[in-house]
């Protein structure tokens, strides 16, 4: 297997991954997919700080992409599902490392940060 180094001629392998699981929902969106396939509501319901037109946003890049497979079912209302494609599911252990490494950077920051006391409240009379 031949690397590649970052630069201008040529393309940088980690910036064409960043390119397509980067931005703010889109590896959150993959992590979720990981358990199984969600229907629209569900991505919601599971990402309540992304709004409707950003989720369909990232859904249709992740589709356009090959990673996310889109399955509409012909009936009222409309039922769409989402789910990784095969493509999709060789991203598991990149998110499953960004996990981990979450998890540990939130320990670390978490016993950095003094603890704050909630000031006692006043009662009026």
């Amino acid at each position: 297997m031949r690397t590649q180094e970052c630069g201008m001629t040529l393309r940088c392998p980690v910036e064409a991954c960043l390119e397509v699981i980067g931005g703010k929902w889109k590896a959150v969106i993959l992590f979720h997919l990981l358990s199984g396939t969600k229907r629209f509501n569900e991505l919601r319901r599971l990402l309540p700080k992304v709004t409707q037109r950003m989720l369909t946003r990232q859904l249709r890049e992740l589709e356009q992409d090959g990673l996310v497979e889109r399955e509409i079912y012909p009936q009222v209302p409309p039922k769409v599902e989402y789910s990784l494609s095969e493509f999709g599911e060789t991203v598991e252990p990149i998110l499953r490392i960004l996990q981990q490494w979450g998890v540990e950077y939130l320990d670390r920051i978490n016993a950095t940060r003094p603890v704050r006391l909630q000031e006692p409240m006043e009662v009026a009379d």
